[in-house]
């Protein structure tokens, strides 16, 4: 079973840089759905995705569409417009590949497909005193809840050896 973020005409690139970055911390897939407000090799993406885009497993489309015709297993929509907190989700039950989607971060996803999957449609709670939350930060959200709860070997609980050593801080006791 794979982790899959959709992200349908992100419009900021430091968002997808960061969105990026998330993707891999997390080993799940990126797909990103056309137009965009930026280009893949803008400064300011490059920026927040930093190195680690030759980590990123993507792919990219050119309709949210062509993204249905193409991909199959279990669709989680997040929007404002949810009924439902993604705390109710129990990701141990996908039968297949689990799909996040999020809408850009003006507009979110287009209504009809919301309202036409409003049974899979979650909103992240928040107080009354704002519309939503960062766009970044919802799919690192629901990417930590998910990830909670699905087992997937290559995330580790640890500092990696590949950075300063396993267990590196452990030097430091008294």
């Amino acid at each position: 079973m794979k982790l899959n973020v959709v992200v349908f005409e992100p419009e900021i690139p430091q968002n997808t840089g960061n969105i990026m970055r998330s993707c891999v911390g997390f080993h799940a897939k990126l797909h990103l759905i056309k137009p965009y407000g930026f280009t893949l090799d803008e400064k300011h993406l490059k920026r927040a995705r930093l190195d680690y885009f030759k980590y990123l497993e993507y792919e990219e489309y050119d309709s949210l569409n062509d993204f249905l015709i193409k991909n199959k297993g279990d669709f989680y929509i997040l929007s404002r417009y949810g009924h439902k907190s993604p705390n109710q989700i129990d990701f141990t039950t996908a039968e297949n590949d689990i799909y996040l989607i999020f809408g850009k971060e003006s507009t979110g996803l287009p209504y009809d497909f919301i309202a036409n999957n409003l049974n899979n449609t979650y909103r992240i709670p928040t107080t009354d005193k704002v519309r939503s939350l960062n766009l970044s930060n919802c799919v690192a959200i629901m990417l930590y809840l998910a990830s909670s709860q699905v087992v997937d070997d290559e995330l580790i609980t640890h500092e990696p050896d590949s950075l300063k050593g396993e267990f590196f801080i452990d030097k430091f006791k008294e």
